[in-house]
């Protein structure tokens, strides 16, 4: 059977506004509580490299992975998840 392109399919090296959201909002959080890639790294059992790459907005990350970087911040996946609130 042929493959059909329906051109929704994105190449796996686009990025979704999700996943640069998620990127934008861990980096803001992190550096916000003053804390390393490395000591986010350890406290959710995951590997700096592997930080570093959701930072850059590499990664297609799993739900639980995103609740242990919410974990290891100290906040709640929402607060990973959602725009934050633009100053009046």
């Amino acid at each position: 059977m042929p493959v059909v392109n329906t051109g929704h399919m994105r190449k796996q090296t686009q990025r979704s506004s999700a996943q640069l959201l998620f990127a934008s909002n861990l980096k803001r959080i992190r550096l916000d509580k003053k804390l390393t890639q490395e000591k986010v790294a350890e406290g959710a059992g995951l590997h700096t490299n592997y930080i570093s790459s959701v930072e850059r907005g590499e990664r297609n990350i799993s739900i639980g992975n995103i609740e242990r970087i919410a974990y290891a911040l100290g906040v709640p996946m929402t607060e990973l998840l959602t725009e934050p609130e633009k100053p009046h």
